[in-house]
């Protein structure tokens, strides 16, 4: 594994699939497993916070646009952010994608 954390969906939408947490990493690999993930369910939901949101966007890409094209779409995009204590708000997103065939 190249250091996605998965955990279950319990109450979501898209409850099939999986939530895939992303930190900062090599895009591939990371893609490669994600593909994996969408092999076995319908939808997985990428999220990252503060600095790996570029890692999680660039890997959203790299699946809909040139591992998957034409076979997965992006379903759903949420930003966000959170307070944490004595710091500044931390951004999140969340990356909802889907396997078409």
């Amino acid at each position: 594994m190249s250091g996605v954390e998965k955990i279950q969906l319990n109450n979501s939408p898209y409850a099939e699939g999986h939530v895939v947490t992303i930190y900062q990493q090599d895009i591939v690999p990371c893609a490669l497993d994600i593909l994996t993930d969408l092999v076995k369910y319908k939808t997985v939901t990428l999220v990252a916070k503060g600095h790996s949101i570029p890692t999680a966007v660039a890997v959203a890409n790299v699946i809909t646009e040139n591992m998957m094209k034409g076979n997965s779409k992006i379903l759903d995009i949420v930003v966000d952010s959170e307070e944490t204590d004595d710091k500044p708000l931390l951004s999140i997103i969340k990356i909802v994608i889907m396997k078409t065939n």
